[in-house]
């Protein structure tokens, strides 16, 4: 090292440690000049040039001593240059660098057996905290790729990582260096027959999770450049980075939102025409579908929509997780999301997939369920629409998962929304066309209306209609008498049996059910209909002298009014005269009215009628109606034929005048059916004392300001579809309470 140094005027050796590069190369090219003065051994000279920079020197000597075969000497040059990048200086760090690099271009053709040296310290280097040094490092691998090109692929996932990480280097002069790299890289590789995609594809998948938006913007163009390659298969390994994609999709980068964009429109197209694995990427769409970012929910659900086309048979295990996408995205506030979730909807749902088949109907069902509580009506009723499809194509399967959807389905009864609830009332009919799961639905509603008051002031119409309509309106009012007639909450069932008779009075759904009750005195299936709806309607006075003048049974009607006691007579009873009255002006009692004009054929409805204007108070509105059309009435003769108490205290004793008994009795059994009538009205009159006991006795431990409010309350008007919750449970098809 001496003699070189003697050799060297002072100030060559000065400006070759000057801080001016131009200093430096000129340096450089003078030490170049005394090459051929002095012979000097292997380590001096590579120590002298390293560290001021003679690169030339360096490629020279390398090149003859590759041409001499002097391997010895090359691996010394080389170990030595290896130990200067590991220099706590950095001056000698770059000149190992680059030393490196010029001993790849002299070693030519034979570079490629000493990369295994040459190229790990080169990258080592590219985490130089030094940005001179990492510069150099990118400058010599640029210059070492030049030289072996195709050879250089080996070390292709080491040196990916380290671009990868540059990428995001704050000094402008290396970003400019690693770009050169890249691009010079990227050419190599699609050049090269040695790449190993299977190989790569895992550091890709890791490296995807990265954040930094150089590096996404980085990994991106590495995408896009490997896919054009017709040899790389980048398609078959599309499932490893495809979440990594999507995720970019919500970058606050434009650019790169674009060009992830880009890469995933370029593959869904390849995806049209080539075999791919859809149910990993279907897994990783679905959830993507559910992401925060807008135009990721657009594109997740617009890949989805192309697999339901395109999947077939593959997508069968993954349709529950795909229709839970769908249905949220089906209420997006973003139109064009909507459009495509409903065409998606719509599609999915027009595959008629066989359970033999891997199609998990409990799946489906589970998240139709699920969706039922969402917060948008739109999802509500697409998710019914499923469970409707579901119960007309496999019945049997989604019986076996009843007990899984019943409770949300009749919570669904409740919904804020009309079409929802008919929807509901379409599936339940669906499930009640066996005779076991009818009377569950009914004594469910039943229960449903006893607890949610509001339920059976609100939608109870609604629904009983509904019913009556898909499921046959006798067969429904029958199976409600039948259950109502047993139940022990007598307000209650005084309740549901005023709101079914309003119902049955007033609801076109059910003319036909009327039409039937009308000839309960001549048809036989209508005074079957009349007895069945009787027992239960016994509940109301008002309901049962409704029915009877529906079924004509006018003189029923006038005993069940002469049997009416002081206590029957309060303020509910009047409210519900009033409905009553209201309604005989309506088209569905026109025949009454007419009926009127034979006063000598219709005695006993004549009396029936006077007999509710003797109960109304005078001033009433209903009094006045009442009593108008009365007086329309023509005059006629009486009949001695009137309603006699007899010795046993009953007021049923109505002969004709040859002493026979009336047609009227011998269908319906009037003396019995009076009785029955009697009997249920003494138990609400105990109800009612037993309630009035108990009240005053919490009333008398209460201060004197919460007794007069009970007592203002007490006196208002109450809401006749209203009654006091009380919770019950089905056990064996019967209402418990």
């Amino acid at each position: 090292m001496t003699d070189v140094l003697s050799l060297i005027p002072a100030g060559v050796l000065r400006n070759l440690s000057d801080k001016l590069y131009e200093k430096r190369k000129n340096a450089a090219l003078e030490v170049s000049h005394c090459r051929d003065r002095f012979f000097i051994n292997v380590e001096d000279f590579v120590l002298s040039l390293s560290f001021f920079f003679g690169l030339v020197q360096i490629e020279g000597v390398v090149k003859q001593l590759s041409v001499a075969n002097e391997r010895e000497k090359i691996d010394a040059i080389i170990g030595f240059l290896i130990e200067c990048t590991y220099s706590p200086q950095a001056n000698q760090r770059k000149g190992g660098l680059i030393g490196l690099a010029a001993a790849t271009v002299g070693l030519t053709t034979q570079a490629t057996k000493h990369l295994e040296e040459i190229v790990p310290p080169v990258i080592n280097s590219f985490l130089d905290q030094d940005s001179r040094v990492r510069y150099y490092a990118c400058e010599a691998l640029y210059n070492i790729a030049k030289v072996v090109r195709g050879d250089f692929i080996v070390y292709f996932n080491p040196i990916f990582d380290a671009l990868c990480k540059l990428s995001s280097d704050t000094d402008n002069n290396v970003l400019s260096a690693t770009h050169l790299l890249d691009r010079l890289i990227k050419d190599i590789v699609t050049e090269s027959d040695q790449f190993s995609i299977e190989e790569f594809i895992p550091l890709l998948r890791e490296r995807m999770n990265i954040l930094n938006p150089y590096v996404r913007q980085f990994l991106v163009g590495w995408i896009t450049v490997l896919d054009s390659v017709p040899d790389i298969d980048m398609l078959g390994f599309l499932p490893d980075f495809l979440d990594g994609l999507f995720n970019m999709l919500s970058d606050n980068s434009h650019e790169i939102r674009q060009q992830a964009d880009s890469a995933l429109s370029e593959f869904l197209q390849e995806i049209k025409n080539s075999p791919v694995d859809y149910g990993r990427m279907a897994e990783i769409l679905v959830q993507r579908a559910g992401s925060s970012d807008a135009f990721t929910r657009l594109t997740s659900i617009t890949w989805i929509n192309e697999f339901v086309k395109l999947g077939g048979d593959q997508l069968v295990p993954y349709y529950a997780d795909i229709l839970g996408a769908i249905l949220p995205c089906i209420s997006d506030k973003e139109d064009k999301i909507r459009v495509v979730a409903r065409e998606t909807n719509g599609e999915l749902r027009a595959i008629h997939a066989d359970p033999a088949e891997g199609f998990d109907v409990g799946a489906i069902l589970s998240i139709a369920r699920r969706q039922l509580t969402s917060e948008w009506e739109a999802t509500r009723i697409e998710a019914l629409h499923w469970i409707a499809v579901l119960l007309a194509r496999h019945r049997n399967e989604v019986i076996s998962y009843l007990n899984d959807i019943f409770d949300s389905l009749l919570v669904a009864l409740s919904d804020p929304s009309d079409e929802v609830v008919l929807l509901v009332l379409e599936v339940h009919a669906g499930i009640a066309k066996d005779a076991k799961h009818f009377r569950h639905l009914v004594v469910f509603l039943i229960r449903n209306f006893r607890s949610d008051h509001m339920l059976l002031e609100k939608r109870g119409a609604l629904i009983v209609c509904r019913l009556c309509v898909l499921l046959d309106a006798e067969r429904v009012y029958r199976e409600f008498s039948t259950i109502l007639e047993g139940e022990d909450d007598l307000d209650f069932a005084s309740i549901i049996i005023q709101a079914l008779n309003l119902i049955l009075l007033t609801s076109s759904e059910l003319a036909e059910l009327r039409a039937l009750l009308k000839q309960s005195l001549v048809n036989t299936s209508g005074r079957d209909l009349f007895l069945s709806l009787y027992s239960s309607w016994c509940h109301s006075s008002m309901a049962t002298i409704s029915l009877c003048l529906l079924a004509q049974s006018y003189r029923h009607a006038s005993a069940v009014i002469q049997s009416l006691g002081e206590e029957d007579i309060n303020v509910k009873f009047l409210v519900q005269m009033d409905k009553l009255i209201r309604l005989l002006e309506t088209p569905i009692f026109a025949y009454l009215r007419l009926q009127l004009l034979e006063p000598g054929n219709y005695m006993w409805l004549l009396t029936t009628l006077y007999g509710l204007l003797m109960l109304l108070p005078q001033q009433s509105a209903a009094f006045k109606i009442l009593q108008t059309r009365l007086k329309t009435v023509p005059s006629f003769k009486s009949s001695s034929d009137q309603p006699k108490r007899t010795s046993s205290g009953s007021i049923y004793m109505q002969l004709s005048e040859n002493g026979s008994r009336s047609q009227e009795d011998n269908v319906i059994s009037s003396a019995s059916r009076l009785e029955q009538f009697q009997h249920m009205q003494h138990r609400h009159r105990l109800h009612a004392k037993l309630r009035l006991q108990s009240q005053r006795s919490t009333s008398s431990t209460l201060p004197k300001q919460v007794q007069r409010s009970d007592s203002q309350r007490s006196s208002s008007v109450p809401d006749i579809n209203h009654a006091p919750s009380r919770p019950s449970w089905i056990a064996n098809g019967h209402l418990q309470h």
